[in-house]
């Protein structure tokens, strides 16, 4: 498991202003946080090479994109073998409908973050890409009605860290 980063208000008020608006200038950041440009910036490089910051994305609206459908798709694979795992998790992140896989513990071996154009397109991408191989068992599907992005993320405060 990775070591914590210690961070100070300041870092912490940095990352939040980044995760609301990543093109933020640094001028900017500087003067919402209080501290001269060039500590913005050192600030936010060591937050980088710390590996706090992973990186800048882009994001996309699906539904623009002619995938307006989205569901999760809970997958077993059996057996669930190590030699099948990485070809699975590369073969399902090639997907172009796929937008986030996750390992899981419990009863399903996966959870699959996909985007679809429609019903047929979802049936397709389930028979097609999951169940036609031999190590997958088994696939349920759930339909995603609306989300919510959450955050930012933040570390836990002192007090849920000694509780």
């Amino acid at each position: 498991m990775a070591e914590s980063v210690v961070l100070d208000p300041v870092d912490l008020h940095l990352l939040r202003l980044l995760q609301n608006d990543a093109r933020t200038t640094y001028r900017d950041l500087a003067a919402q946080v209080g501290v001269a440009p060039s500590t913005c910036l050192d600030r936010v490089t060591r937050l980088r090479r710390a590996g706090v910051i992973l990186g800048h994305q882009l994001r996309l609206d699906p539904a623009k994109l002619g995938r307006g459908l989205q569901a999760l798709l809970s997958v077993q694979v059996r057996p669930h073998r190590r030699e099948l795992v990485g070809p699975f998790v590369e073969r399902i992140r090639a997907l172009p409908e796929s937008l986030t896989v996750f390992h899981l513990t419990g009863p399903d071996d996966y959870l699959v973050h996909v985007a679809v154009a429609d019903m047929a397109d979802l049936q397709r991408l389930v028979l097609d890409e999951f169940t036609a191989h031999r190590e997958v068992a088994r696939v349920e599907t759930r339909l995603i009605f609306q989300q919510w992005d959450c955050g930012p993320l933040l570390p836990p405060s002192p007090s849920a860290q000694s509780g």
